[in-house]
């Protein structure tokens, strides 16, 4: 019944996301312009990393869509109670996991679609990356949507307006962008910026979808990636069900 009622709920939000085909498109703007505007400024300068400037960009830029677009997801479930649409759901026999998973997956088929449009236009600006490597990238952006959309719905569920689930989004995504080194690799940084970016889960994502854009599969930064991806994703859905089965009870 898990898997019924997910495809449920998942073919209900999909069906609204294909009805607005432009925000699909909108999704992947703001990385877009990253990489039409930032990109070429990086080109040959020494990044501190194997491979190209776009093999150390592009990475950050898929990460990034997926941050702060599933931080960001939880805004549709507070109109949600206030239309009563999360009640009725609630009052049905569906599995509490299936009310988050369905709603999670769709984010994250929207958000891998998004990478998708990104990593075709980074190939024409001149990225060249092994189609191994940027599977697994997409890997990677699946996980982070999927933990992240989790954590945000749960959010969602517990505040009561957006303008308090705005601040608190924005306090977390802000330092996890800087701390993480998307836009640059944080070798560049001082060694206590360093040190300081390791305790923030991102930098071992990002570090492990540079090492797969160069062709590095068994590398340090390639096992902690997916040890700390799979481990992230498991927590998030564990605190974000538990949310959606008590919260308002």
């Amino acid at each position: 019944m898990l898997l019924h009622d997910t495809a449920l709920v998942y073919g209900r939000y999909l069906r609204q996301s294909l009805r607005s085909r432009m925000a699909l498109l909108f999704g992947v703007l703001t990385p877009l312009l990253y990489l039409l505007f930032f990109g070429p400024l990086l080109t040959g300068l020494p990044l501190g990393g194997r491979g190209s400037s776009w093999q150390v960009l592009v990475p950050g830029l898929l990460l990034q869509l997926g941050l702060f677009g599933a931080l960001f997801a939880g805004f549709m479930v507070i109109v949600e109670k206030g239309q009563g649409v999360v009640e009725r759901m609630r009052v049905t026999p569906v599995s509490r996991l299936a009310l988050l998973l369905g709603r999670a997956l769709r984010d994250t088929t929207v958000f891998v679609f998004q990478a998708v449009l990104l990593v075709l236009a980074a190939v024409v600006m001149g990225l060249r990356a092994p189609l191994a490597g940027v599977l697994i990238g997409f890997g990677f952006v699946a996980l982070l949507t999927l933990s992240l959309a989790s954590l945000s719905y749960a959010i969602g569920m517990k505040v009561t307006t957006p303008q308090q689930f705005g601040p608190l989004i924005n306090a977390v995504s802000m330092p996890s962008m800087l701390l993480s080194g998307l836009m640059l690799p944080m070798s560049l940084a001082p060694a206590w910026l360093d040190v300081l970016s390791h305790f923030v889960p991102f930098r071992y994502l990002v570090d492990a979808v540079r090492d797969a854009y160069v062709g590095e599969y068994t590398s340090a930064h390639m096992l902690y990636g997916v040890l700390v991806a799979v481990a992230f994703t498991a927590l998030s859905l564990t605190v974000g069900t538990r949310v959606f089965r008590t919260a308002g009870a």
